[in-house]
């Protein structure tokens, strides 16, 4: 901790040593370590350290390494990384206690008659505990306005603390970024070791808020100091290490805006893999399955694994495509995500590397703006075993994400893609924001993010969106009920 200028003696020791000391501990002071009263006055506590042993303020300032060399003539406020205008005096106000309706009101009511100058205000309610803090500049009456807190805090039964201080708060650091984690249940282990690695990092948590309790607890820290790639790398071995789901991405207006979110289809918006189901019909459901899932490994060419897969469907029945359709199950989450994002104004789109003839009604069904799917080759009623056009495969994927994004007019950077198997990873990597849904190692291992529970609508979380608000909306749109808690 700093000492204050009563623990500076002049006395004793060379000259050299004395400046030595001032030096350290005017740089200790500057960054933080020390009462609040010295570092609000750490500009006067410097003056008569100097003053006593015979130095210039701006000789311990320059080597003490807190502002830049000053230009000839320079005073020691103009060596402050602040602007002169912020070093007036201010009062850190806040109080704590049992939230109920009026506790605002009640203490600006009763400051009304010092005429503050409000800098700041901030409040939060953590099961029924309400935390307020203002800033305020009320030159002159400090001593007045503590004891008008302290009465108000009184009346309603709280606890008031009131610190003096100089200026605004200090300027958030550059490299914001938003980390997101996801659990069920999210532990006092899991925060523990991503605020961990964010310590190490040398950035700062500015603020935590809770997104969900429901069906997952997410929680959003507010990072600035970061460089994402780096943060978001280490988190990755976190998420890995200790199984929570944690996302990072840019902060501010870079999570701002309309977006364009594509979706895989199979095991992704839905449960089911649309040619599973099709084999089922055929009587060759286990000799497909084993095929599509080497596929989704990356073991296998999508394009020659479709194609293999398709020629056992010869000779079914075209109606049996209505019958499938009927039988697929949506994600949970999945209607809500969907009916989010357009609230919101964001397009949708679903790209798939299964048939457009189910695809497609289930888009027309949610209201997603584009589909993009194979097409099965149907004579006479009958499928042929054969699909028409180009495939829809991995790379065909990404290029649809990049033709949608063209359309609606969106860079990459605005876009979002969420899928689970190898044939997702080139729009993945593509998007501005890759989402790796319940996935398979290799796609979690290369994406930018993964979302490990059953839950499509937990990546409303990823962009920052809260269950309150999701449900606040369902509410106002007539018929809409609120899922139940689950």
């Amino acid at each position: 901790m700093a000492r204050t200028v009563d623990h500076i003696s002049a006395r004793g020791g060379g000259g050299e040593l004395r400046t030595l000391r001032i030096v350290a501990e005017h740089a200790d002071i500057w960054h933080g370590f020390g009462d609040a009263e010295t570092i609000a006055h750490k500009h006067d506590v410097l003056d008569r350290w100097c003053e006593r042993v015979g130095r210039d303020p701006s000789e311990i300032v320059r080597s003490a390494g807190v502002a830049p060399t000053p230009a000839s003539g320079a005073t020691l406020t103009s060596l402050c990384p602040v602007p002169p205008e912020d070093q007036t005096e201010t009062l850190l106000l806040t109080l704590t206690g049992a939230d109920r309706p009026g506790v605002t009101r009640t203490l600006f009511d009763t400051l009304a008659t010092v005429h503050p100058v409000v800098l700041d205000v901030e409040q939060t309610v953590t099961r029924g505990h309400l935390t307020l803090s203002a800033l305020l500049e009320v030159t002159g009456r400090e001593t007045e306005v503590s004891a008008l807190v302290q009465r108000a805090a009184y009346g309603l039964g709280m606890t008031a603390t009131v610190t003096r201080g100089r200026g605004d708060n200090e300027p958030r650091r550059r490299g914001r970024v938003a980390i997101t984690l996801l659990g069920h249940p999210l532990t006092g282990r899991h925060l523990s070791a991503v605020s961990g690695v964010i310590a190490g990092h040398g950035a700062n948590i500015d603020r935590i808020r809770r997104l969900s309790r429901y069906p997952v607890t997410t929680i959003e820290f507010d990072v600035s100091g970061a460089d994402l790639d780096v943060l978001r790398r280490d988190l990755a071995l976190v998420a890995a290490a200790e199984g929570v789901d944690i996302a990072s991405s840019p902060a501010g207006l870079a999570r701002r805006g309309r977006r364009l979110v594509v979706m895989d289809v199979d095991s992704t918006l839905i449960q089911d893999e649309v040619i599973e189901l099709l084999a089922a019909h055929a009587g060759r459901e286990a000799e497909v399955a084993a095929v599509t899932e080497q596929a989704m490994r990356g073991e296998l060419d999508f394009a020659a694994s479709l194609h293999a897969r398709v020629a056992a469907l010869e000779g079914l029945d075209e109606s049996v495509l209505g019958r499938v359709r009927d039988a697929v199950q949506l994600t949970p989450g999945a209607r809500t995500l969907v009916r989010t994002l357009k609230r919101l104004g964001f397009t949708v789109a679903v790209v798939s590397g299964g048939f457009i003839e189910v695809v497609q009604p289930l888009a027309d069904e949610l209201g997603i703006d584009h589909a993009r799917a194979n097409t099965l080759e149907i004579v006479d009623g009958k499928l042929t075993g054969r699909v028409l056009g180009e495939v829809v495969d991995r790379a065909g994927k990404a290029a649809a994400l990049r033709e949608f994004a063209a359309d609606e007019g969106l860079p990459l950077a605005r876009t979002v893609a969420i899928g689970d198997g190898a044939n997702d990873l080139d729009m993945i990597e593509a998007a501005g924001l890759g989402i790796a849904f319940n996935a398979k190692p290799v796609v979690r291992a290369l994406a930018d993010t993964a979302v490990n529970v059953p839950y499509l609508d937990a990546v409303l979380y990823l962009l920052g969106i809260t269950r309150e608000e999701v449900e606040e909306a369902d509410l106002l749109d007539e018929g809409t009920t609120v899922p139940p808690r689950v």
